[in-house]
């Protein structure tokens, strides 16, 4: 029986084992009001908090050429930590681009408007082509939808090594509350997908699926993230976005306004892939909508109506015609025709368990652990 909740935009398509509960509002939604709400309280009252943060960041890049680490994707919450950053907080950034050989060309005028606006250094540093190739291709064999685990595992093992390369102990990351309180289903990921920090499940997948062994990829771990950057070598991951108020219009209208930034049509959309991959063809394959949680979190964060999410929800994310070319410009950058790229859109779907997967109950607990302590606050469900 189809359901959908009463408060946000999330229902029983987008995730099958979704639970409303008796108030009519879906699990996501009580979680978040009880449990984050109260303490985020929409990124007010934290000024004291913010700038403690700000004084150990400054306090450890003393004598340093820089102070923190930005990751810049170019979407637009990584480019407003760097707009604060400079303008309001007073650091001293490396501001640092993972070129994964999928960047559109507004990905690549943003990041280009802000950094020279500001006059700060950018680092640019491109995954090996044919590791990226060979990767993503396997990937596409899978019959799975963690489609976008090679871009985004690199990006994020490349960011931490790069902060531990330069001596810096500070990563400011955009990931937030506002725009971000719900995450990717767990449905989908249990069903469809596998880890993107469990390298068991990676190299059985590059082991049966690959063209040809990864060459120059480097790999991280859940024990890598949360063990060996922060208490180990001292690299510690902050998200400051969520201690100030953040209203994504507003900002929207601030970029463009200070450097001529231009927001995507849809979250994630500055990669090829991702917009390739969330855009069409996991609607058209798996049937499901990123969007539902998307915009269920900026309702529930009162950034839209639930009215405006459902209006949206009911347009398609690309047209026909967008489709038709990013599926010609995927196909050629895997290097296959356009048949066999279709090929495995009508394969059957593949499962988490046709591979190996590492033990998790230890992040399992982890998460659960600092979701009670308040360190991670965003709705994992």
């Amino acid at each position: 029986m189809y359901k959908i909740c009463s408060c946000c935009i999330m229902d029983t398509k987008a995730d099958p084992s979704m639970v409303i509960e008796e108030n009519g509002k879906c699990e996501r939604c009580n979680m978040y009001e009880r449990t984050i709400a109260p303490n985020w309280n929409y990124g007010r009252g934290h000024e004291k908090e913010l700038l403690d943060l700000l004084t150990r960041i400054k306090k450890a890049g003393e004598g340093k050429k820089y102070d923190c680490l930005i990751g810049l994707s170019g979407g637009i919450d990584s480019t407003y930590v760097l707009h604060m950053a400079i303008k309001e907080w007073g650091l001293r950034p490396l501001v640092f681009h993972v070129d994964s050989g999928f960047d559109l060309p507004l990905c690549v005028h943003n990041i280009h408007a802000i950094c020279d606006k500001l006059g700060v250094e950018l680092k640019v540093v491109k995954i090996n082509y044919e590791d990226m190739r060979n990767f993503q291709l396997a990937m596409f064999r899978t019959g799975m939808a963690c489609l976008d685990i090679p871009q985004d595992h690199a990006f994020v093992q490349m960011v931490e090594q790069f902060a531990v390369d330069n001596d810096i102990n500070y990563i400011l990351n955009g990931e937030n509350i506002s725009t971000e309180a719900f995450v990717n289903p767990a449905y989908w990921s249990k069903t469809y997908g596998g880890s993107a920090t469990d390298p068991v499940f990676l190299k059985d997948v590059i082991k049966k699926h690959s063209p040809a062994p990864l060459k120059n990829y480097r790999f991280t771990n859940t024990y890598r993230r949360k063990i060996w950057l922060p208490y180990i070598k001292g690299v510690k991951v902050v998200k400051p976005i969520n201690l100030i108020p953040y209203d994504y219009e507003t900002i929207k209208k601030t970029l463009f306004d200070e450097y001529g930034y231009i927001a995507y049509p849809q979250k994630h959309f500055e990669s090829l892939i991702t917009k390739f991959v969330e855009g069409w063809w996991y609607p058209k394959r798996f049937g499901y909508d990123v969007r539902n949680h998307q915009l269920s979190s900026l309702v529930v964060t009162g950034q839209i109506s639930r009215e405006n999410a459902l209006e949206r929800l009911s347009k398609p994310p690309v047209t026909e015609e967008e489709a038709k070319k990013m599926f010609k410009q995927v196909a050629d950058f895997l290097r296959i025709s356009e048949d066999e790229l279709q090929s495995y859109f009508n394969m059957p779907l593949g499962k988490r368990n046709d591979y190996k997967h590492g033990s998790n109950w230890l992040v399992k607990i982890g998460i659960k652990l600092m979701f009670a302590l308040g360190r991670e606050k965003r709705v994992r469900k």
